[in-house]
């Protein structure tokens, strides 16, 4: 079976990371919290985005 390359560097990266926090969720989602209040780039998220509704075509 072929494997990616790239999809294997960032399985062993992210393996790494979580063995960084003994794979502790909760720690692990505290670091990347930490890590963006330090960044320097400005974040932002989308706001929710309501279905429209449709009209049954029948």
């Amino acid at each position: 079976m072929w494997k990616d390359p790239i999809v294997e560097e960032t399985r062993k990266l992210r393996e790494k990371y979580a063995n960084e926090f003994n794979h502790d969720i909760d720690a692990i989602y505290e670091n990347i919290q930490l890590r963006q209040k330090q960044s320097k780039k400005k974040l932002f998220s989308f706001p929710v985005r309501k279905p429209h509704k449709t009209r049954n075509a029948a």
